[in-house]
């Protein structure tokens, strides 16, 4: 909110120049900058990555449904064999008249034989008497249709859960490699950070060395011009030559053609600070310290331990988490060589129902649970050689990161070293701009009194706007030293 207030303040005031502190522009550099923001990208895809490893820890419930057209029924028994049980009461009531016949054709009177089958003919056409081919053959078809069951059109449906009980410690391992990777990431956007911030140091703090020195040329115009005027009226009386005003105009117009120098390079160096604050290049803005008669002096950093800054540099510990995360992918690559154990369970729905008979409803589903075991026995030796390459690799960062200690050691050192010499520098630059400043005067006055000559008076002015400008550069070198020592023991810039 704070940065859109800003951004927003300096469109509405328009031409109306804004001042920004070096907090403001960190601030706002940070809130635009198009890398940062892929940066918070990654790690929030990290974060992501990492619930994703924490779900494996929990039950997977998935459902299914199926439906399947058969062109073809299927029959559980032959055509024959379904003639033959549609009609079984049938063929039972002829075997059964067939057995009376051939009982009675065999008695040995022929009147008595010939009597008895004609009733026995008349009892088998009687329409009174009783029938059992009609409900075995009904027993008979109803059991034939049981057997042809109505498969063209089947229906299934089943939920499934499953928990895994052991996996090799993959799911651990995977989590902690997750862990990991949110650092590691959260680690890459501090280093992107670290430079971003640098970079607007130093676009700031060259601006306000460039305003220092515009303001130093209009002082050192207003000198020379003052100078002239001096060396003018000096010539009206006798006291000084033709020659000596030309040496002046010529230090005049060199004057002047600084000023115009320091004047553009401070505009185009407020459009670069402009273009790494987000804000368009032609906005008219004002640094906080650019108008300050004297560079402010940075706060000197504490100096810190080794091990600290080591634990506080982005780039080793990026470095270290790279090294552990291999080392944890060997780890899941040994657990893929590992019996993996699960808890199964399914509740499964059918139409036709194949627990009831083949019939068209969905009533009565079956419950099934169990134990999957799996158990690798021989992958071509894949396994072996992935782990080996994992732990190959974690080597090879343990190595990078002995060399960035190494480079870090080197680099604090000369950090610290440019920043003692700043201080020297600068201690130096005051004492030489305190005795030009005494020198200057001595030689205005001197001029002035027509004791000094006019070389004598140029040649202070000189010295007077060389060591006004090294002890600009002094102060603006130790700001810079000062970050970038901060910046290489792992100090926060913000």
């Amino acid at each position: 909110m704070a940065v859109t207030g800003l951004l927003l303040s300096c469109t509405l005031a328009g031409a109306q120049p804004r001042t920004f502190t070096l907090a403001d522009c960190r601030e706002m550099a940070v809130a635009q900058s198009k890398e940062l923001d892929q940066a918070r990208i990654q790690t929030e895809m990290a974060g992501y990555d990492r619930k994703i490893a924490l779900a494996n820890y929990f039950p997977k419930v998935t459902a299914a449904g199926a439906y399947v057209y058969n062109n073809r029924d299927i029959n559980l028994i032959s055509e024959e064999q379904s003639a033959r049980l549609t009609s079984a009461g049938t063929t039972l009531d002829n075997a059964f008249w067939d057995a009376l016949k051939g009982q009675l054709g065999g008695l040995e009177n022929p009147t008595v034989r010939t009597l008895a089958l004609d009733l026995l003919s008349q009892l088998q056409a009687s329409p009174n008497r009783i029938d059992i081919a009609t409900p075995i053959n009904a027993i008979g078809q109803e059991i034939d249709a049981t057997l042809h069951p109505d498969l063209h059109n089947i229906w299934a449906g089943t939920v499934m859960v499953e928990q895994p009980l052991f996996a090799g410690g993959k799911i651990i391992y995977s989590n902690q490699m997750a862990a990991l990777a949110q650092q590691l990431a959260q680690s890459k956007y501090d280093m992107a950070e670290a430079e971003l911030l640098l970079d607007v140091d130093q676009a700031y703090w060259q601006i306000v060395s460039i305003a220092n020195k515009e303001l130093l040329a209009e002082e050192y115009v207003e000198l020379l011009s003052q100078l002239e005027a001096d060396v003018d009226h000096a010539i009206e009386a006798g006291v000084s030559t033709p020659s000596d005003a030309l040496q002046v105009k010529v230090k005049a117009n060199e004057a002047r053609m600084m000023l115009t120098k320091a004047s553009n390079g401070l505009a185009l160096s407020k459009m670069l600070l402009c273009q790494r604050i987000g804000l368009p290049l032609d906005s008219q803005i004002v640094l906080a310290d650019e108008a300050l008669d004297v560079i402010p002096e940075p706060r000197m950093p504490e100096q810190r331990s080794l091990e600290d800054i080591y634990e506080a540099r982005p780039e080793t510990h990026s470095l270290e988490l790279a090294g552990q995360i291999f080392d944890k992918k060997a780890k899941v690559v040994r657990a893929d060589g590992l019996p993996t154990v699960a808890l199964m369970g399914a509740y499964t729905l059918t139409n036709p129902n194949l627990y009831n008979g083949f019939q068209n409803t969905w009533q009565g589903g079956n419950l099934s649970a169990g134990v999957v075991v799996k158990i690798p026995i021989v992958h071509g030796g894949e396994g072996v050689w992935t782990y080996k390459k994992a732990k190959a690799e974690a080597r090879l960062y343990q190595d990078q990161l002995d060399e960035a200690k190494q480079l870090i050691l080197l680099q604090v050192t000369q950090q610290r070293k440019l920043l003692a010499e700043a201080q020297q520098k600068q201690e130096l630059a005051q004492a030489n701009l305190a005795a030009a400043e005494e020198n200057l005067r001595m030689a205005t006055v001197g001029h002035e009194a027509g004791v000094v000559p006019t070389s004598t008076a140029l040649a202070a002015h000189t010295a007077w706007l060389s060591a006004h400008s090294e002890s600009i550069d002094a102060g603006i070198e130790l700001q810079m030293t000062a970050v970038a020592l901060q910046k290489a023991e792992g100090m926060n810039l913000k």
